[in-house]
């Protein structure tokens, strides 16, 4: 047995304790169900021996130690409870005391406090030590998150989870000694609230949920967060019908009680003023069975008069799989109508097709704990703290904590860029050139494994010989990227015993992904990706359920379960064209806004207007309810039940929390009332339609996985392009409604290189007006250096933006101009 493995034997309180080497005391105590109390103590995060509460006595020790950063040595003997260790704790609880606020009836932390919690426990019940009170005012200026220095007794839980779990290094310590506070670097926050959850007093508050409820009012309903793929597991905390707050539970949840500032802030939406609480006819309020008459008589009149082909239909991410799978099939079965897609055309539809037929995958390989536990990680066209936050933090576990080599490739200086080993910032459509290039030095560097590529790669000798004609010097060309800065990045791929390879937005929108994805699905071949039980390939999708609506079949090529479909059918370009021809005449968009979401989005708005039958079901008024001729209010995720499938394929369960509001109603019992109007068939069961979307499982075989040989094409060349991407505190569209997230990005804005802004003229906050090959758009510009020069990116959650609606179908990238507006 190795020493990192080998068990030592102890006693603590007199009981026997094997645990392994390199365990601490606490740890130890903690398997045979001993508590020591502690304050500053949090597992996810190196211990720091603060508080001193968690002090012990270990005989032959002339003093007593802190628990949760001693080691437990074998042959130790320990004591947890005696009349010492209570004195000295009292004691150390007393001097935590000191000018700490008796405010516990107007703190938010009143009845959820460890620091109440541990008074009690160690009968603490006066305050027998004064100072002088030097402590900082009250920080009040900070966005979303109040800082009462004079409650905070300094256990830095906040700081290390700011930098070890989240990576921001925002938050530290100011000050010395009794002035010391903890004050925070708002250029580095993003806002995630993990301060506020770790806090054991009352020094960090929420600002939106301040005063709204005491925990014991709440009720906690456990369920997942859908605002992005990786769906973290929440609680819903809820007060007379609505959600106040989100919260989640170390060490019991997949994201061990880490949130974002989707998950933590952005259920604001919920409560706003925008939602639909009534059905709508041209605007008017009317009945349910008003509504649902209209859109069933309208539905079977378009599709009497001129076939299924004339109805066509576009669900989303945000709708479960249930809702997804019935969706498909009012349009196949009761409509006759092929004509159905989504969002994920632009996006995660292109890139399963490619990972589906070379990896057997219709979503990541390993579970996200892989990513924490790889040797090396591969973050390539993809900003995990903007798309998938939970990916971020696996990569921070494996980074900070493992010591795993990174390597990040992105055309933006995104946050990890500054924490890996090697950046790779490429030119935006050299993404094949690049994978390619790294594929081929850890094959001529011995580094790939020729006997598992031997055993489950069908067409091995195919790929190795493509892999051996890339132009390694030439594909550095056309990247921009240092060779010799290349193959450090191959090396640290290629000795790595477990590779995980993320890749995202940048990616999959590209107008190459399909080849984009074919070279980095070689890369992972040949790195060792989808060997052994670490690392693996993790695609990010934008919407929450966007895998599960795939695997409900919501596109015309594919049935549920990823089957193979030849009926012929309209795709979201095709459903474009058919209207504008007037061959399509009613358009039914369940939770989706082409006007904002859709690239040529102005081309979609003109398109609407032509329409004979509009029918929107979604939970937010926007600009397209206000064209629609029936709005159905539906239920968001925390109003539901039914299921959703993650990006690592954890088929995941929503539970509902509140009822939606007014007459909103769940997607689901809208859908199944249509259907059996317009089939006469009763609808499938919620259980029944559940089983139908299950994922497989796939397996990799004997000769199962194959290389690819993509098609490359020189890199655009222009003096500007525009990248459209993602805001790190915008989460869809749906966080544009909700206050919290509003404060921190109000509105649309381009970033731009200083010298592009000085070179355009241009100063912080000016109207940019960027012009593409389909239209313009005008934001305020944001000048930071995250952006090289000679690329402008935008993110499309914003109406008033609308920057899609310059972007040509199939491309997030374009040569643009752009002047002063």
């Amino acid at each position: 047995m190795s020493q990192s493995h080998a068990l030592i034997n102890l006693k603590i309180d007199g009981r026997d304790v094997q645990i392994a080497a390199g365990a601490t005391i606490l740890e130890a105590a903690e398997t045979v169900g001993i508590k020591i109390p502690t304050l500053c103590y949090l597992k996810k995060i190196s211990p720091t021996g603060a508080c001193r509460v968690c002090v012990v006595e270990v005989a032959g020790a002339d003093k007593p130690m802190t628990a949760c950063n001693t080691r437990a040595v074998d042959g130790m003997a320990v004591t947890t409870q005696s009349e010492k260790l209570g004195a000295i704790r009292r004691q150390v609880v007393e001097l935590l005391l000191v000018n700490h606020p008796l405010d516990c009836p107007v703190c938010d932390a009143g009845g959820e406090c460890d620091l109440q919690d541990v008074c009690y426990g160690q009968d603490v019940t006066t305050q027998p030590f004064a100072a002088e009170d030097v402590n900082a005012p009250t920080i009040d200026h900070w966005p979303l998150i109040q800082q009462v220095p004079n409650r905070c007794i300094l256990c830095e839980k906040c700081v290390k989870v700011c930098h070890e779990v989240i990576g921001a290094d925002s938050l530290f310590l100011n000050e010395k000694g009794d002035k010391a506070f903890i004050d925070k670097d708002l250029a580095k926050c993003e806002f995630c609230g993990n301060c506020v959850q770790v806090c054991p007093t009352g020094t960090m508050i929420s600002k939106p949920f301040k005063f709204k409820a005491r925990p014991w009012e709440l009720r906690k309903t456990p369920s997942v967060c859908t605002l992005c793929s990786a769906q973290c597991q929440v609680s819903f905390e809820s007060k007379h019908g609505k959600v106040l707050r989100v919260t989640s539970e170390d060490g019991v949840t997949v994201n061990d009680g880490t949130l974002c500032v989707g998950g933590f802030f952005g259920h604001g939406y919920l409560n706003s003023e925008q939602r639909l609480t009534t059905p709508l006819i041209n605007g008017q309020p009317v009945s349910w069975d008003t509504a649902l008459g209209k859109v069933s008589s309208e539905l079977a009149r378009v599709r009497d008069a001129n076939g299924g082909q004339a109805v066509a239909g576009l669900a989303s991410g945000r709708l479960t799989n249930e809702e997804n799978y019935l969706f498909q099939k009012l349009f196949r079965i009761a409509l006759g109508s092929n004509n159905l897609d989504s969002p994920a055309r632009f996006g995660l539809l292109r890139t399963i097709k490619v990972l589906r037929s070379q990896l057997g995958l219709t979503s990541s390989s390993r579970p996200l704990a892989s990513i924490g536990n790889a040797e090396a990680v591969l973050v390539f066209g993809c900003d995990p703290t903007s798309e998938a936050p939970a990916v971020d933090w696996q990569v921070q576990l494996a980074h900070r904590k493992h010591d795993a080599r990174l390597v990040v490739a992105d055309p933006r200086r995104i946050k990890l860029a500054g924490q890996a080993e090697v950046f790779l910032q490429y030119r935006p459509g050299s993404e094949p050139q690049l994978a390619g290039a790294l594929a081929k030095l850890i094959v001529t560097r011995g580094q790939a494994d020729s006997a598992w590529l031997s055993q489950y790669v069908g067409n091995q000798s195919e790929l190795l010989a493509y892999l051996d004609g890339i132009d390694v010097a030439a594909a550095c060309t056309a990247s921009g990227i240092d060779q010799a800065l290349l193959e450090e990045a191959a090396d640290h791929l290629g000795t790595a015993k477990s590779v995980a390879v993320i890749f995202g937005r940048a990616v999959t929108h590209a107008a190459n992904a399909e080849e984009s994805v074919a070279a980095l699905a070689n890369l992972a071949l040949i790195s060792g990706a989808l060997q052994g039980d670490c690392g693996g390939v993790f695609p990010v999708a934008d919407q929450g359920n966007t895998f599960g609506l795939l695997a409900a079949g919501v596109c015309p090529e594919l049935l549920p379960g990823f089957q193979a479909n030849a009926a012929a059918g309209a795709d979201a370009n095709g459903i474009l064209a058919g209207i504008e021809k007037g061959e399509i005449k009613a358009l039914y968009l369940a939770g989706c806004n082409p006007l904002v979401e859709f690239p040529v989005s102005g081309r979609w708005k003109a398109a609407l207007a032509k329409l004979e039958l509009l029918v929107v079901q979604d939970v937010l008024a926007s600009e397209v309810t206000a064209m629609a001729g029936v709005v159905l209010p539906g239920a968001a995720g925390s109003e539901k039940s039914g299921s959703v499938i993650s990006l690592d394929g954890r088929v995941n369960p929503l539970r509902k929390a509140v009822d939606a509001p007014g007459e909103a109603r769940p997607d689901l019992a809208i859908l199944a009332e249509l259907f059996t109007a317009l089939s006469g068939k009763p609808a499938p069961s919620e259980a029944t339609l559940r089983q139908l979307t299950e994922p497989q499982p796939l397996a990799p075989g004997s000769g199962s996985l194959k290389g690819a040989i993509p098609a490359l094409t020189t890199p655009a060349t222009a003096e500007l392009q525009l990248l459209v991407g993602k805001c790190p505190f915008h989460f869809g569209t749906v966080t544009t409604c909700s206050p919290a997230n509003l404060e921190l990005a109000p509105t649309g804005a381009v970033l731009i290189n200083p010298a592009d802004a000085k070179r355009l003229g241009v100063a912080e906050g000016d109207q940019l007006k960027v012009t593409g090959p389909v239209g313009s758009a005008s934001g305020k510009a944001m000048i930071t250096a995250k952006v090289p020069a000679g690329l402008l990116t935008a993110a499309d959650h914003f109406a008033d933006l609308n920057i899609q609606q310059i972007m040509p179908a199939g491309a997030n990238c374009i040569a643009v101009t752009a002047v002063k507006a």
